[in-house]
């Protein structure tokens, strides 16, 4: 079946300032079929329990602007590293992400979109992504349903997720393989060496990511332009078409069967066109 409106789920990662139950309402604004959130402050490692009266917000503004949970991808906090080589900051890292995972579920959200985890240059990428899986695994067992979604990532410093062996890795050692899968960010997936610019690089790459990941792990994209050039390991974002990746690429991107029925988000650097970028991708696709 070929890509249509009806099929396609596009939105931004919107703000939650004033409450939570604001998310559903900024998504709606921009004309968005999905949407990103923080579920608390990303850069603080403390934070309020959601107060019911706002969780129960949340859900009826998600009925009122037509959102279902299937494209809903919250993301956790910056300061998450499963793969700390310090067993007392890992720690620290683990409970707090328990505490996403536990959110997401009082809010009836299916996932949490997570950056693997840093070496910090203190132990091997494979000691790392080992105590990632490990990790993971401790976090499923002490909550419910809800999947841990890999981001890969530019492979700026000491993060890792910038291969798609590194994701394939990670899952190869998840216990529940139904609670973990993927979201590729387009802008760190180019800028790890990954080219997406014209179609054989773009069939090729994400044949790459078929063979050593699988399609089946995909529960979401990060759409994003790059302001830094091809295999430049800089994760700086760009508006649609503006950047390094060109219009080529969304082109490619909006034309692909595989991007159906998944949340499709935009964290592009100005927020006050993302109404138009949503327009201009969904113009993109061919009739």
């Amino acid at each position: 079946m070929k890509n249509t409106r009806d099929n396609i789920f596009i939105g931004a990662h919107v703000s939650v300032s004033g409450g939570i139950e604001k998310a559903p309402i900024n998504a709606n604004d921009i004309g968005a079929k999905a949407f990103a959130l923080f579920t608390k402050n990303q850069r603080r490692w403390d934070s309020k329990p959601l107060d019911e009266k706002n969780i129960k917000k949340f859900k009826e503004n998600l009925v009122k602007y037509n959102f279902n949970p299937k494209y809903i991808l919250p993301h956790d906090s910056y300061l998450i590293n499963l793969g700390n080589p310090n067993k007392e900051k890992r720690e620290k890292s683990l409970n707090a992400f328990i505490d996403e995972l536990e959110r997401a579920y009082q809010l009836g959200l299916l996932y949490v979109n997570t950056h693997p985890g840093s070496h910090l240059k203190e132990i091997s990428e494979e000691e790392c992504l080992d105590l990632i899986a490990e990790s993971i695994n401790i976090s499923h067992s002490k909550t419910k349903d809800v999947i841990v979604v890999l981001e890969n990532t530019a492979g700026q410093g000491s993060n890792l997720g910038y291969k798609f062996e590194h994701l394939a890795y990670i899952i190869e050692k998840i216990k529940d393989k139904n609670r973990i899968g993927v979201c590729l960010d387009t802008c760190h997936t180019f800028v790890a060496g990954y080219d997406l610019r014209d179609d054989e690089s773009y069939n090729k790459t994400m044949n790459e990511f078929e063979k050593i990941v699988g399609f089946k792990y995909l529960k979401g994209i990060h759409l994003n332009d790059s302001k830094t050039e091809f295999a430049s390991k800089k994760d700086r974002h760009h508006s649609i078409g503006k950047g390094f990746l060109g219009k080529k690429f969304f082109k490619l991107f909006m034309n692909d069967t595989r991007m159906q029925n998944i949340p499709i988000i935009l964290e592009t650097i100005d927020n006050s066109i993302w109404k138009e970028e949503i327009e201009y991708l969904y113009s993109l696709i061919e009739n």
